[in-house]
């Protein structure tokens, strides 16, 4: 299931949206015209990898410098593939729009960047041996979704069901889709400590990280002349 948009209209613009998209889009084409092998090196140190913190001495042997925690943050900017970016990009357009309204432009910002941070440190938490880089804004964009699974939890959001690349749309409320989105998430999380061979390229923790964040912690972000209309189509 593929959301194509949701049933929300705000009426200011989303500037720190574009430009956090504008960010991860121009980091990635950047990179996609570095040699393999600094390409390599340029996401091994500004993507979050676990075993850099848990093992120094690991971190020293392949040239990783310390670097106090930054990749946390910059690990939300870079992205391992197209379709890692476009996904990302796309929830974002959809979804984060709506959030940052509700908060204002400085405040969505602070509020995603944490949200970002906790998500990241959630990951490191429950896999510090990993030696590969986890990168990518989806922790951030889980943080966005659990804001929006309780401030807008019946807003309608229009889903492409890609059977055999059929236009097939269904329309279910938001607390419907996010819910399912986090099952699956805590349904794939927890797989990789039952099945700890279980060899898994996505952060399911760090998903898991930020939406609770989100869900938690957006109150304290929210604006006092909150106003946004729900549009049925």
């Amino acid at each position: 299931m593929i959301p194509v948009k949701d049933s929300l209209t705000c009426d200011t613009p989303a500037f720190v949206c574009w430009i956090i998209i504008a960010v991860c889009a121009s980091i990635f084409i950047w990179m996609q015209f570095m040699p393999e092998q600094i390409q390599h090196n340029f996401t091994y140190l500004y993507g979050m990898t676990p075993q850099r913190y848990a093992n120094p001495q690991w971190a020293a042997s392949v040239n990783l410098p310390p670097d106090h925690g930054l990749s946390f943050l910059t690990s939300l900017f870079l992205h391992g593939g197209w379709f890692h970016l476009i996904l990302n990009l796309w929830f974002i357009w959809i979804f984060a729009d709506k959030i940052e309204h509700s908060m204002g432009h400085g405040l969505f910002l602070c509020f995603y960047l944490l949200c970002g941070l906790i998500a990241t440190a959630t990951q490191w938490f429950f896999s510090p041996l990993l030696t590969s880089p986890v990168v990518g804004a989806s922790g951030a964009i889980a943080g966005v979704l659990g804001a929006y699974f309780f401030l807008y939890p019946y807003s309608r959001i229009r889903l492409w069901i890609p059977i055999l690349f059929l236009p097939i749309f269904v329309e279910v409320p938001a607390i419907a889709f996010l819910g399912f989105w986090v099952i699956v998430q805590i349904n794939e999380a927890t797989s990789t400590i039952i099945f700890q061979d279980q060899v898994s390229d996505v952060a399911w923790w760090a998903h898991l990280g930020g939406f609770i964040a989100g869900a938690v912690l957006h109150k304290l972000f929210l604006r006092a002349d909150l106003a946004v209309t729900i549009i049925d189509e």
